[in-house]
């Protein structure tokens, strides 16, 4: 499967590219886990206490969050602390 060349490919690639990405594009889970330092079982936990918001069902196997929502989220943990 070919992949698109400006898709990240890796966790550290998303990261490196979240500012550039569109509001509307998707990350997965190990994104979100890098970009709160938490472990998965901590987002999942937010998610539950809606501090996160909640992933999308993308297909059967494919879970992921929305960028905007991330954004989101990242501002009011800012403007919280």
């Amino acid at each position: 499967m070919h992949q698109k060349p400006d898709r990240p490919t890796s966790v550290s690639d998303a990261l490196r590219n979240f500012d550039e990405l569109p509001d509307s594009a998707h990350v997965r889970q190990p994104v979100v886990e890098a970009l709160f330092a938490c472990s998965g079982s901590t987002v999942w936990r937010r998610v539950k206490e809606q501090s996160l918001p909640a992933p999308r069902k993308l297909s059967p196997r494919v879970t992921a969050w929305n960028v905007a929502d991330l954004r989101r989220a990242l501002e009011d943990a800012e403007a919280a602390q």
